[in-house]
C-alpha cells in the first residue's frame, strides 16, 4: 500500500503538496505517544477529498474541532480513527462511507451518538467510549455487521431495545455509565458469551438493579432467565 506518514513538533496543518498524492492509500497524521509532541490541528482540510483512493485515515490525538463534509466522498475508506480529539458533532455525509467498517472516536466531546454513524452498515468495530453520550438512537439495529461496540466511560442511563438486534455483537463494554437496567431481550446477544471470554462483556462502574450485577456476571442465558422469570410470574 501507498502509506505517508506525517510527524513533526506542534503540528497545525496538513502540508497542501500532500493533497496532489491521489494514489495514496494511508495517511497517518497522528503523534507517537512516547514523542510527547503536541499536535494542534483543528480542521481537517476539505481537500482531504482529493485521496479518493484512502482506505486507512489516522488522526488520532490532534485538536480536531470539525470534519469536513468531503470526508464523505472517500468511497474505499476502510479504517478512520479520530480519537483524542475535541469533535462535539460529525457531517451527516460520513454516513456514506460505506466501506468503513473500523471506526474509533475515543475521548472527543460527543453528547449523542452522531446519527451518520447508524448508517455505516460495514461496520464491524465501533468505539466511542469516555465521551459524553446520553443516548443510543434506535437506528444502531442497521450496524448489523457490528462484532465490537465499546461505551465505557460515557452517560448513559437506558439502552434501546433495538440494540438487542445486533447478533454478530461479540464484545460490548457498557462499564462507567449510568445504567440502572438493561433491555429485556439483552440474554438475546448470545454471542457474548463472558464465560469463556471475561472481556466480552463489562458492566462495571454502573448502578445495575435490573437485572442486579451478581445475575449480569454469569452471562446472555442468566440475564435470559431473569427477565424470563417476570412473565412467568
Amino acid at each position: 500500500k501507498k502509506k505517508l506518514k506525517i510527524s513533526g513538533r506542534e503540528l497545525s496543518s496538513i502540508p497542501s503538496q500532500v493533497f496532489g498524492l491521489d494514489q495514496l492509500q494511508v495517511l497517518e497524521i497522528s503523534p507517537e505517544r512516547e514523542s510527547c509532541l503536541r499536535y494542534r490541528m483543528e480542521l481537517l482540510p476539505p481537500e482531504i477529498s482529493h485521496l479518493r483512493n484512502l482506505t486507512c485515515l489516522y488522526l488520532d490525538s490532534n485538536n480536531l474541532k470539525k470534519i469536513p463534509a468531503e470526508i464523505g466522498t472517500l468511497s474505499h475508506l476502510e479504517r478512520l480513527t479520530l480519537s483524542n480529539n475535541s469533535l462535539s458533532s460529525l457531517p451527516p455525509e460520513m454516513g456514506a462511507l460505506q466501506s468503513l467498517h473500523s471506526l474509533h472516536l475515543a475521548n472527543n466531546r460527543l453528547t449523542e451518538l452522531p446519527a451518520p454513524l447508524c448508517q455505516l452498515r460495514s461496520l464491524t468495530f465501533l468505539d466511542v467510549s469516555d465521551n459524553k453520550i446520553g443516548t443510543i438512537p434506535s437506528s444502531i439495529r442497521h450496524l448489523n455487521k457490528l462484532e465490537t461496540l465499546l461505551l465505557l466511560f460515557n452517560s448513559l442511563e437506558s439502552l434501546p431495545e433495538d440494540i438487542c438486534l445486533l447478533r454478530n455483537l461479540r464484545t460490548l463494554w457498557l462499564g462507567n455509565n449510568h445504567l440502572r437496567s438493561l433491555p429485556v431481550s439483552f440474554g438475546e446477544l448470545v454471542n457474548l458469551d463472558w464465560g469463556y471470554n471475561y472481556c466480552s462483556c463489562n458492566f462495571e462502574g454502573n448502578p445495575l438493579e435490573s437485572p442486579p450485577p451478581e445475575v449480569c456476571s454469569r452471562g446472555p442465558e442468566e440475564i435470559r432467565d431473569y427477565f424470563l422469570s417476570f412473565h412467568r410470574t
